[in-house]
């Protein structure tokens, strides 16, 4: 049987959950009887929680948490404490500025907590990167998200804490959108990334010596390694937050696009900016737009300008001229009629 403090930890889960809860269902969901609810209810009063009987059918009422009463003391399970480290962790990628105010939020819960949740929380550490790019901007990939298991981040970040390799079979995902089999990797883990919507593990993959970034919604964990230490091996960037962007960016270790042009667009900064990725812009004095974009290629960087559909004027560089010409004779010769 689930001792006491247990039981009414997952109580006070359900009432928080749900306005108000009947006693019998309550007693069924928690495999006891209406009297051990009603004593569990009276214990939650005593530590402060306001908890009133509800009408309901049946003799037996509901109950349900009052609402606007100071709060009592916190009380977490396992999983709730883990998705709280995550989602204050991560809130500075949240694009609003309460970084300072999580960071607080957090250091204060986890005084509160008991040891062994204290000790979950501290397991779980990762570089927040920017918040995901304006609707219309850039995507890096077209690959589906899958959602990350609480249990992995929790260990690739521990592993990444006490430096020890890490083995996990590493896959895709098919056209249902699940995970598919893929081949086992070994790794010395360095740092765990959230950008843009997708958790990243930055480690050196000791079967192919590079540095390479793996998704954890792909893998599949296997058992801890031996200790390593990451000062034996220098990341070929600034910090792995760099070093991912970079990689997106097909650059070696810059958070820097191969190719970067500079076009004027006949349209207002308004009706530019909300397309422009993670391009600049600068609004001219004859009220059209100056744009500054990157892409793997000087075709990419024109095809960043002909999504908005209107004339434009290359400032420069000189490459992306001689790319805009041969562009436009391969478009002359697709406009001919066909001979077949």
């Amino acid at each position: 049987m689930v001792g006491s403090s247990a039981r009414m930890l997952a109580l006070l889960s359900l009432l928080q959950a749900r306005r108000t809860w009947p006693g019998p269902v309550l007693a069924a969901r928690l495999g006891v009887t209406a009297r051990t609810v009603r004593r569990d209810v009276d214990r939650l009063r005593e530590l402060g929680y306001a908890i009133e009987a509800a009408k309901g059918p049946g003799p037996d009422g509901g109950y349900r948490l009052a609402a606007g009463s100071d709060l009592p003391p916190l009380l977490f399970d396992d999983e709730q404490a883990i998705a709280l480290a995550v989602a204050l962790h991560h809130a500075p990628a949240s694009g609003v500025d309460v970084g300072e105010a999580a960071a607080r939020a957090l250091a204060t819960v986890r005084q509160v907590m008991p040891s062994r949740l204290r000790h979950r929380i501290d397991g779980i550490g990762f570089a927040a990167g920017p918040a995901p790019a304006a609707p219309g901007g850039p995507v890096s990939s077209v690959s589906p998200v899958g959602p990350v298991d609480p249990a992995v981040l929790e260990a690739v970040s521990i592993a990444v804490r006490d430096e020890r390799t890490l083995g996990f079979d590493y896959g895709g995902f098919d056209y249902g959108d699940a995970p598919a089999a893929g081949p086992p990797r070994r790794t010395e883990p360095h740092a765990v990334v959230a950008r843009s919507g997708r958790w990243y593990l930055v480690a050196w993959d000791l079967d192919r010596a590079d540095w390479r970034a793996f998704r954890l919604d792909r893998m599949a964990l296997k058992t801890g390694g031996v200790r390593f230490s990451r000062a034996d091996r220098d990341l070929p960037a600034p910090d792995a937050l760099t070093f991912l962007a970079a990689r997106a960016k097909g650059s070696a270790a810059e958070d820097r696009w191969p190719c970067t042009g500079v076009l004027d667009l006949p349209l207002p900064a308004r009706e530019v900016a909300p397309w422009l990725g993670d391009g600049a812009l600068e609004e001219l004095p004859d009220g059209s737009t100056r744009i500054t974009v990157g892409s793997w290629s000087w075709t990419g960087v024109l095809a960043q300008a002909a999504r908005f559909d209107v004339p434009f004027t290359i400032v420069g560089p000189e490459p992306l001229r001689a790319a805009a010409a041969g562009l436009a004779e391969r478009f002359r010769a697709a406009a001919q009629p066909s001979e077949k």
